[in-house]
């Protein structure tokens, strides 16, 4: 695979660690197409949450179900599917956990791309410059971050793009 196709993957869970908290739901689409999708709803592993987190995302833990991972390589074809998140550390932590421990395997490997560590590269600022309510107006994303994952997916999909298409200008 020498091609690459790049996810923008966003995560809603209940407390900031995979394994003693759940992943509640992640959304994802591919860069530069908005329209391929996907949307996944988690059935809990625990009954552990932090208040704050289930009150951002409005989740109730007795609702959730589970679904599928197939649409990532169906999507990719031959090509590398790659992770990219906006901190994409915190969502990597839950995706590569999930994925690794209920399907044995991540098809997106071992690492991914943060956005907002390409934009300190590409803007040659400090990390703490870099939080999505700091992005110049060229980088905003094209729809509202609702913390809905598939919503914010498609918001980070946006300001990634939006910074590949600069970078390759420049």
């Amino acid at each position: 695979m020498s091609e690459e196709i790049y996810f923008s993957v966003d995560v809603e869970s209940a407390g900031p660690i995979p394994g003693t908290y759940s992943m509640l739901s992640f959304g994802a689409c591919v860069v530069g197409n908005p329209k391929e999708t996907f949307y996944a709803e988690l059935k809990p592993i625990s009954a552990a949450f932090v208040p704050e987190a289930l009150k951002i995302s409005g989740f109730d833990l007795k609702k959730l179900e589970t679904d599928g991972t197939a649409w990532i390589l169906k999507v990719s074809e031959t090509k590398k599917p790659i992770f990219v998140g906006f901190n994409g550390t915190y969502d990597w932590q839950f995706i590569n956990w999930y994925f690794i421990s209920f399907c044995g395997s991540n098809p997106f490997g071992f690492g991914g791309i943060d956005i907002k560590s390409y934009y300190m590269g590409l803007a040659g600022l400090k990390w703490s410059k870099t939080t999505s309510s700091q992005l110049p107006p060229e980088f905003q994303p094209d729809v509202p971050q609702t913390h809905n994952a598939l919503d914010d997916a498609i918001a980070q999909a946006s300001i990634f793009l939006k910074m590949l298409k600069k970078r390759s200008n420049d």
